[in-house]
């Protein structure tokens, strides 16, 4: 009787609030990936695209958004389909010389943005609050450090990841709402591509700073971690598809509401509350509170995700392992979130030269770490069953010229204008 009653309780629908949650959870490494790619940079240039050329380079989010779902749902099969972490299977195709040269060039770039993400978290708090942003500086980043003492620093990852997310989707959808953008001329931006004279520069940036290949390396690190939580789940990459279409929503949002508020008044975007300054004559403090709330959970979000990205990669290639569990992985992750804190704190924005480090470092490296990611998962010796089907080849090698054709452009516009 009783092994009647253990068989009809275990063969018995979950619940939907568990089904839910374990949803929640498959998709958790998609949603810290477009958390920590959609930052307060990816804001300015949205809304910079929307007020100069209004809906025209809506088109663009798709492009951008098909690529990174192409590699991140690659990156998350090559986490799914090893023991090792990504840039321990990179170095024993390549060499130790390999892994080094992207981790440190990968910590190197997240070093050098984080001042902006610390930067954006003050203004948007100081702007809700007319407080001075320093003060908000400080409080979050030590917020953000406690976190790296919790005993899973992956659960909290991910639970404040999703929290934020819900965050700025609420903020940005009702602010899509009360600026009502013009439903014909967004279907017209997103189905009739175009190129407006002069708008090659922020077509460029855009795209670049969308089709993140080194967010979609990290899937392999957060899906692995995933998988040390609950190895029993089932794991087939797709689950990264949510977090990256939610990052285009985002992207696309931002734009829709900067060419309805702006475009049509003429108002130029140099920062990214130079949108919710525009928006509190027009629709009142509410309306402008929203949009900085939206900002908080951008920047905050990428402030954390980027300082684990950086953090974790370095580890791995200096032999630390990639697990978020590590105790040294944990202090590199604090220490890019101080140097971040300590260049907002002296400068009150991101130095000219860190830019130039951080474009300089990318330029070289992201088409590096392209053809590594694309090469390991091509290798059925390593994949196994996961390695890439040919429609993956096929659109992956398209995303791998894109990549150097975006490399060159960034060359030209850094060493020879």
């Amino acid at each position: 009787m009783e092994d009647s009653t253990a068989t009809v309780r275990s063969t018995a629908p979950a619940p939907a609030a568990s089904r839910g949650k374990a949803w929640l959870q498959a998709i958790g490494p998609g949603l810290i990936t477009a958390a920590l790619v959609f930052g307060p940079s990816k804001i300015t240039v949205a809304s910079m695209m929307g007020a100069k050329y209004g809906y025209a380079l809506l088109w663009l989010v798709v492009v951008a958004i098909f690529f990174m779902i192409i590699f991140a749902v690659m990156a998350a099969r090559v986490g799914i389909a090893t023991s090792e972490s990504a840039l321990t299977t990179i170095g024993k195709k390549w060499g130790k010389g390999a892994r080094i040269a992207i981790g440190v060039g990968v910590f190197l770039v997240c070093a050098s943005f984080q001042a902006g993400n610390s930067i954006g978290i003050g203004i948007a708090v100081g702007e809700a609050t007319h407080t001075a942003p320093g003060i908000w500086v400080i409080v979050f980043n030590l917020a953000a450090m406690v976190m790296l003492f919790f005993r899973s620093f992956y659960k909290s990852l991910e639970k404040v990841m999703i929290a934020l997310i819900g965050l700025m989707l609420l903020a940005f959808c009702t602010t899509f709402f009360f600026t009502q953008p013009s439903l014909p001329d967004v279907a017209k931006g997103f189905a009739v591509p175009s190129l407006p004279e002069g708008s090659l520069p922020l077509t460029i940036a855009f795209i670049a700073s969308c089709f993140s290949i080194v967010g979609a390396l990290y899937q392999a690190y957060l899906v692995q971690e995933r998988k040390r939580i609950n190895p029993q789940a089932k794991q087939t990459g797709r689950e990264a598809i949510p977090g990256m279409v939610i990052l285009g929503i985002l992207a696309a949002i931002v734009m829709s509401c900067s060419a309805a508020v702006l475009h049509s008044r003429n108002i130029n975007v140099t920062k990214a509350t130079d949108m919710a300054i525009a928006l509190e004559p027009i629709f009142g403090n509410f309306a402008s509170a929203l949009f900085l709330s939206g900002l908080f959970g951008a920047s905050f979000s990428a402030m954390i995700g980027n300082a684990a990205l950086g953090g974790t990669l370095l580890g791995d290639a200096l032999g630390f392992g990639g697990s978020l569990q590590s105790g040294k992985v944990r202090i590199l992750i604090g220490v890019i979130m101080a140097l971040g804190a300590t260049v907002a704190l002296s400068f009150g924005k991101l130095p000219l030269e860190l830019i130039v480090l951080a474009q300089a470092v990318t330029i070289f490296i992201v088409p590096f770490i392209g053809v590594a990611l694309y090469l390991v998962a091509n290798d059925e010796k390593i994949m196994g069953p996961m390695k890439n089907p040919p429609y993956v080849k096929f659109f992956g090698a398209l995303g791998l010229i894109f990549m150097f054709i975006l490399a060159a452009s960034n060359v030209k516009t850094l060493f020879f204008s």
